[in-house]
């Protein structure tokens, strides 16, 4: 295992930015998702720690090493990617060994690396399989053998659930956290889905246009986002916009148009008086609470044991709440409230952007 470090690692094409100047330290067997929407310089950034991509300007430093310059065979990472990428003429163990063969490795040696993976991802059994005979779930997990056989210093993936369906995803998701917690190594995994950054990672680095916005683990991400961009990526959001009307001792004061008062909440950094903002409100903190503002129920969407509804207040704005069923079931005049810790008052990220 290793740490990996991005020192003032930068990427343009042409006159296009992909990457700004990124400073970035993982620790060894951290497993660290990048996050963010498509175009906001995560691939990139993946592609350059692969060798796949060379920077314009920067250091790589793994292990303490600066590898800026040696090409990707000489840097003894695994690569997982969307596509799997998988040879189809090749059985299930010629595409595990596939690596470990290039690399002239002996045959004993190569077989036993290959059993011991294919038992480590639940594949044992499978290796005279072709690979169309197999699940997508199954080929993914081929994919991840075929990576980790080779003892990688560095474990990188590319959206590599992307092709799954959402329950076979989930399952996956499982299964690489645990081999993860199994055999702890040094992991750069990229994704613009928050369910997958939020089950599997240590912690998320939420990046836009070219830029790490926030990092931290998802519970920070998700309990004190910097701005509403993170707001809105990590989790469902209730945004009410508005103006600062004062900020002092960690805490802020927003007029929202609509609200008799001005909603006070936790202040993120970069607040300024009389400028445009938004209050941060989760749709679980929105619950039913006597005599509290009277609003009507407009929507209800069931999840099961959940549901969410939609609340219309005075003056035509609308909250999400999500909470059990029981708690709003036949019940279309309501009076809700929410604790006075759960606002957050954020910069808007939509404003200049």
């Amino acid at each position: 295992m290793s740490t990996v470090r991005f020192a003032g690692i930068s990427k343009s094409f042409g006159a296009v930015c992909a990457l700004a100047p990124t400073d970035l330290d993982i620790p060894q067997g951290e497993f660290l998702t990048l996050l963010g929407p498509s175009g906001s310089g995560k691939t990139t950034l993946l592609n350059i720690c692969a060798g796949y991509l060379a920077p314009s300007a920067g250091r790589l430093v793994v292990g303490g090493r600066d590898i800026t310059s040696l090409p990707p065979r000489q840097r003894n990472m695994g690569m997982v990617f969307q596509s799997y990428a998988l040879f189809p003429h090749m059985s299930v163990a010629e595409n595990v060994a596939y690596g470990l063969t290039v690399r002239r490795l002996a045959r004993d040696e190569i077989a036993k690396r290959v059993a011991d993976v294919l038992h480590m991802t639940r594949l044992d059994g499978y290796g005279h399989r072709a690979i169309r005979e197999l699940s997508g779930g199954q080929q993914q997990r081929v994919a991840l053998a075929r990576a980790m056989v080779i003892q990688p210093d560095i474990l990188l993936m590319d959206e590599p659930l992307g092709a799954l369906d959402r329950q076979l995803r989930k399952e996956v998701q499982f299964e690489i956290r645990r081999l993860h917690a199994a055999r702890p190594r040094t992991t750069i995994y990229v994704t613009h889905d928050q369910e997958e950054a939020l089950v599997m990672s240590d912690r998320i680095a939420v990046m836009r246009a070219g830029r790490i916005v926030q990092i931290g683990s998802g519970t920070d991400l998700y309990a004190r986002p910097v701005d509403t961009f993170v707001a809105r990526f990590l989790g469902e959001s209730n945004l009410l916009a508005g103006t600062v009307d004062s900020i002092g001792g960690g805490r802020a004061t927003l007029s929202v148009p609509g609200f008799a008062q001005p909603l006070d909440g936790r202040a993120a950094d970069g607040l300024r008086i009389g400028a445009a903002a938004c209050a941060l409100l989760r749709p679980e903190a929105v619950r039913a609470q006597a005599g509290g503002l009277l609003a009507q129920v407009t929507e209800r969407v069931y999840l099961g044991e959940l549901v969410a509804v939609r609340l219309t207040l005075a003056g035509g704005i609308e909250l999400w709440s999500r909470r059990l069923a029981s708690e709003w079931s036949g019940r279309d005049g309501v009076e809700i409230g929410w604790d006075a810790s759960a606002i957050s008052i954020l910069p808007d990220a939509s404003i200049g952007s």
